[in-house]
């Protein structure tokens, strides 16, 4: 009899285990589990991981960059050279080498659009939630503002965004990667504001916001400490999927010789300085242009993971 006494209650003290473990892990424990089944989120999110390191950590790091992005080969025969085993990507008309240029460009491709949707989830966050709690004449001004910026054609107002901001007596704005992060973000933003605003109207009908509210919690507190927690699962996904946007704007502005100037080796820059000499070397443009494209690829399928593992529906 003490037997089975023992055996139930540990049993019991199991089961309140398994109980308290399915707690701590949560809606965010659950999403990374259905994430991980995703096969070709994980793949993306793996081929990624790799990617930064190369950009970051293998640009700096001798046996993968042997070469400096600026360093030049002065051996005859060296300029516009296509892939050999001691430059692997080839190089360029000025015989730098490829592979860092690549590496390079990267990396800068990848501060912009990290740097560029941290600022449009600022903006976003600012504005979607100053819209859903700001009256009825300051929601339809907020969001009135968002549709018409949302119109105007995004490379065209990256372009005139850019030229307002050249010049300017502001001491950030003088370093070209700041500069395009900041033209691109005026024109993404829009996204996030009218998905939180979506969101938070939304929650504000549930029934933990109407508790809170009738417990006497601030208006502050309902929007930072149960509304805005609530709205980070469908933000991180537009976050996910807006920086491909943003890599392929900067690249795009790149290519019309409107991204970082030169010597920077944005891959948008590459496409455009291989571009012109594509009949005698067509590895300099296939190398930064399929750059772009995994990292595109990449961004997308893993937003595509996330916002399948994020959905409550699929629980």
């Amino acid at each position: 009899m003490a037997t089975t006494t023992t055996e139930g209650s540990g049993s019991a003290r199991l089961f309140v285990a398994e109980q308290e473990l399915g707690k701590q892990r949560g809606l965010w424990g659950d999403a990374f589990r259905r994430l991980l089944r995703n096969r070709l989120a994980t793949a993306a999110g793996a081929l990624l991981l790799i990617i930064f390191a190369l950009a970051f950590v293998g640009a700096r790091w001798g046996p993968v960059a042997r070469y400096g992005p600026d360093d030049r080969d002065y051996t005859p025969g060296a300029q516009q050279a296509g892939p050999t085993w001691d430059h692997w990507f080839g190089t360029d008309q000025l015989g730098r080498d490829l592979f860092a240029r690549v590496l390079e460009g990267t990396r800068i491709s990848l501060q912009i659009g990290l740097g560029t949707q941290l600022l449009v989830l600022a903006i976003g966050i600012a504005v979607g939630s100053a819209a859903a709690f700001g009256g009825k004449l300051g929601d339809n001004l907020l969001m009135r503002f968002t549709d018409i910026w949302f119109s105007i054609p995004d490379l065209l107002a990256i372009i005139l965004l850019r030229a307002v901001l050249v010049g300017r007596d502001i001491p950030i704005l003088t370093e070209p990667k700041v500069l395009m992060i900041v033209a691109i973000a005026m024109v993404q933003w829009t996204t996030v504001a009218r998905l939180v605003r979506g969101q938070m109207l939304s929650l504000a009908e549930r029934d933990f916001v109407t508790a809170a509210r009738a417990l006497g919690a601030s208006r502050t507190s309902i929007v930072f400490k149960h509304m805005l927690p609530n709205t980070l699962g469908p933000v991180i996904v537009a976050i996910t999927f807006g920086i491909p946007v943003a890599i392929f704007a900067e690249a795009a502005l790149g290519f019309v010789g409107l991204g970082v100037p030169p010597p920077a080796a944005s891959l948008g820059t590459l496409v455009n300085v291989g571009y012109s000499l594509i009949q005698r070397n067509t590895w300099a443009v296939v190398f930064p242009a399929a750059a772009i494209a995994m990292l595109m690829l990449s961004f997308t399928f893993l937003g595509d993971g996330l916002r399948d593992a994020l959905d409550p529906r699929t629980r």
